[in-house]
């Protein structure tokens, strides 16, 4: 069987719904500061973007003192609460499963903070499958996702022609495409399909991923 190379895996809505967690601790960080929260169809859009980015938006203003507030009330409600209210996407753990027994190396590659990532990936089990997790630092150095994805690169040295990166959000494929590294866009999470239009492949299902990242790698050794 072809190995389906190195994989690196979005968490927000790629690997777990947190979307209520992250909500609510937008929420609780607007209240702290006196501003509106936007309804739910509004927020969705801002799960999977750096936070400051975010804060930046909402609150319509580029001080960094402000964002920096936010963010510290935010993290007030998520690092106790929030980070709990989260669930693994049905199949997605049995697609690791296989991709890891197909021979592929598994690592995460998100923009929530790395100390966020670890305790979610391990509170559902999948760091049994991942080889490490990667993510954001506090202070924000990592927030960019193409240079916190070739960090990944460069730390695990991997050959980018074997890398593709699975996420649910456009700024996962704009990464990944600033990389070098081939992009599969999945449907279950936040972003849509026009929105994942550019990516390599589009997946419906996790039960589907691992035949589609089978499939890219095949095409690739051709």
């Amino acid at each position: 069987m072809t190995s389906p190379g190195d994989l690196l895996f979005d968490l927000d809505g790629t690997l777990t719904d947190n979307y209520a967690g992250i909500a609510a601790s937008i929420r609780h960080a607007l209240a702290r500061l006196d501003a509106p929260a936007p309804d739910d169809a509004e927020l969705r859009q801002y799960v999977g973007p750096p936070l400051r980015a975010t804060f930046a938006t909402l609150l319509a203003t580029d001080e960094r003192e402000v964002v920096e507030r936010a963010i510290a009330h935010y993290r007030e409600r998520f690092a106790d609460i929030g980070w709990r209210e989260n669930t693994a996407y049905p199949g997605i753990e049995e697609a690791l499963g296989r991709l890891r027994a197909a021979g592929a190396r598994l690592f995460v590659c998100t923009a929530k903070p790395q100390i966020y990532a670890e305790r979610i990936v391990a509170h559902f089990g999948f760091d049994a499958h991942f080889d490490a997790v990667y993510g954001a630092d506090l202070d924000g150095h990592y927030d960019d996702k193409a240079k916190l994805m070739a960090h990944v690169v460069a730390r695990e040295g991997l050959t980018t022609a074997r890398v593709v990166m699975i996420g649910d959000r456009d700024h996962d494929l704009r990464a990944a495409r600033a990389n070098g590294i081939r992009a599969v866009g999945v449907l279950w999470g936040y972003g849509s399909a026009e929105e994942l239009a550019l990516a390599d492949a589009i997946v419906a299902t996790p039960a589907e991923l691992p035949g589609v990242l089978l499939g890219l790698t095949a095409q690739s050794s051709a």
